[in-house]
C-alpha cells in the first residue's frame, strides 16, 4: 500500500462509518500524497520519527495525552472519549484553553494542562499520545517530552468524516493489542464527562421540576440551527398542558430566547440561556427526562451524561455523530435541520417518551 493512502484509511482493522469515498470523490489524490510527505517531514524535521512506536504496554504507566487538532467542545468530547479504556493508567492531558474547563474535574485525567511551561519539568512520562501527526501537535510534543516515545491516534489520517467516539475507541483498542473484541467495543463506546461538585450543588439549589424537558437553542452554523422551536413547544403543550420545558443555550441562542418568551410568553417555560457554563449547563441537561437539540457541544454533553435525546442532524447522520449506547432517538436531513418538519420531531417525540431504555440505532 502506498504511503499516502493512511491519509484515508483506517488505521485498525474493524468497521467504523466514514465518508471515505464521499472524501476521495472530492480530494485528489495528489493533494493526499502531499499532506502525508508535508507530515512525514515536519516529523522528521523535529527528530520523533524513531520514537513512533505502535502500542501502548504495560509498561507505560505515565502518559501525556495531547489533543489539539479537534478545536471544538463536542469534538474534543469524542476524540477523548476512549480514555476510559486506560483507566489503569495515569494520564495527563494537554489541551486547548477553550476545551480545558470540561476534563478539569476529570475521573480519568490526573492533571490538565494548556500552557507548555506549566508541563515541562513537571513531570517524567512513559509515553505521549497525540491526537494527529499535524505540525502542532508534533511541534508541541517535541517541546514538552522531546526524547519520549509517542503513538498517535488519527496519525495521518485526515480528511474524511469519521464517527469519532468509535474511531477513537477502535484505534486506542488497537493501540492496547486488541483486548476487546469489535462487539465489545462498540457496545462500550460512548463519550463522558465528569460534572463537578461545585457544578452539581449550584444546579441543586436551581430547585429544579421533577419533571421537565429541554431545548437546546442556537447553533454555530446555519444548517445545525432549527428556527421552528416555537411551533415545537407549541405543539408539545397542545399534548400536554401541564408540560415543562427548560430553554439553554450559550448567547448565540438569546435572539432565539428572546422570540420564543414574546410568542410563548402564556406558556410555563424557563430559561437558562447564557447563563451558566458550559459544565453547568450539561448538568442541567443531566436532570431533564428528555432533550431535544441540534448537533453540537451540548447534544455530546447529553449523549456523555446518559440524557434521552432527540438530536436534529444534517449533513452528518446518526451513524456518524451516535453509538449503540446513546439514548437517541435522531432525525436527519441531508442538508439543513430545517427541512425537518415539526410533525416528525413531535412524532419522535412521542417513540420517545415510550422508551424507557437505550434506544439502539438501527
Amino acid at each position: 500500500m502506498l504511503s499516502y493512502k493512511k491519509t484515508y484509511t483506517l488505521p485498525f482493522r474493524f468497521f467504523v462509518p466514514t465518508y471515505i469515498d464521499d472524501f476521495l470523490e472530492k480530494k485528489s489524490i495528489i493533494k493526499c500524497g502531499i499532506k502525508y510527505i508535508k507530515r512525514n517531514l515536519y516529523i522528521l524535521l523535529k527528530r520523533q520519527k524513531s520514537l513512533e512506536i505502535s502500542n501502548i504496554s504495560e509498561n507505560h504507566l505515565d502518559i501525556l495525552w495531547i489533543n489539539l487538532s479537534a478545536p471544538s467542545l463536542g469534538d474534543s468530547l469524542m476524540d477523548l472519549s476512549s480514555r476510559k479504556l486506560l483507566h489503569k493508567k495515569n494520564i495527563d492531558l494537554f489541551t486547548d484553553k477553550k476545551n480545558a474547563h470540561i476534563f478539569s474535574n476529570d475521573v480519568y485525567f490526573s492533571a490538565v494542562y494548556v500552557d507548555i511551561k506549566d508541563v515541562i519539568n513537571k513531570k517524567k512520562y512513559d509515553l505521549v499520545i497525540i491526537d494527529s501527526y499535524s505540525s502542532r501537535s508534533v511541534l508541541i510534543k517535541s517541546k514538552i517530552a522531546a526524547l519520549v516515545p509517542y503513538v498517535s491516534m488519527y496519525g495521518y489520517f485526515n480528511g474524511p468524516e469519521v464517527n469519532r467516539v468509535l474511531f477513537s475507541f477502535h484505534q486506542m483498542n488497537r493501540l492496547l493489542g486488541y483486548i476487546n473484541t469489535e462487539k465489545d467495543i462498540n457496545i462500550k463506546a460512548k463519550s463522558s464527562m465528569t460534572i463537578s461538585m461545585h457544578d452539581q450543588k449550584l444546579v441543586n439549589g436551581l430547585k429544579l421540576p421533577k419533571e421537565f424537558i429541554t431545548i437546546v437553542l442556537g447553533g454555530d452554523w446555519s444548517y445545525r440551527t432549527y428556527n421552528n422551536w416555537c411551533e415545537v413547544i407549541e405543539r408539545l403543550f397542545c399534548l400536554d398542558h401541564n408540560i415543562q420545558i427548560a430553554l439553554v443555550g450559550s448567547e448565540n441562542a438569546k435572539n432565539d430566547e428572546k422570540k420564543i418568551f414574546e410568542k410563548l410568553s402564556s406558556y410555563k417555560l424557563f430559561s437558562f440561556v447564557a447563563k451558566y457554563s458550559f459544565t453547568q449547563t450539561a448538568q442541567i441537561l443531566s436532570k431533564s427526562s428528555l432533550v431535544f437539540c441540534c448537533d453540537g457541544g451540548l447534544m455530546h454533553a447529553a449523549n456523555s451524561l446518559g440524557v434521552k435525546v432527540i438530536p436534529l442532524l444534517a449533513k452528518l447522520d446518526a451513524s456518524m455523530q451516535l453509538t449503540e449506547s446513546c439514548k437517541s432517538f435522531p432525525l436527519f436531513d441531508l442538508l439543513d435541520v430545517n427541512n425537518i418538519l415539526v410533525e416528525d420531531i413531535i412524532q419522535k417525540y412521542s417513540e420517545a417518551a415510550s422508551f424507557d431504555h437505550n434506544h439502539l440505532l438501527s
